[in-house]
């Protein structure tokens, strides 16, 4: 069994900066790529950005140079560092693992999400 626990979401102003973090546990024998994905409501979910086990890294143009995305491979964690804000930031977060269990079973697991409200 796996499971993936989001935190550090919240309320912050239009500009502010906010720091999410996700950690994996259970069955894992590794972990492949990372990602957060966002969904607004009314809105299909997308993606935010992911790193690969080596680091490399992927942005949607809409955060690109505001949010950076980086890992701790010996935790398990991956975290989302989210400066200048804006309103249509707001939405419901939610961390991705592709990892292979301890049965060398191929895996992907979603956490439960974590509301960023951006708002004045």
């Amino acid at each position: 069994q796996v499971q993936l626990v989001e935190s550090g979401g919240g309320l912050v102003q239009p500009g502010g900066s906010l720091s999410l973090s996700c950690a994996a546990s259970g069955s894992i024998f590794k972990i492949n790529d990372m990602a957060w994905h966002r969904q607004a409501p009314g809105k299909e979910r997308e993606l935010v950005a992911v790193i690969s086990s080596s680091g490399r890294t992927h942005y949607a143009n809409s955060v690109k140079a505001r949010f950076t995305i980086s890992r701790d491979n010996a935790k398990n964690t991956v975290y989302l560092q989210m400066n200048s804000l804006k309103l249509e930031d707001t939405a419901v977060y939610y961390c991705n693992a592709d990892l292979v269990t301890t049965t060398l079973s191929n895996f992907n697991d979603w956490g439960q999400g974590i509301q960023v409200t951006v708002s004045s």
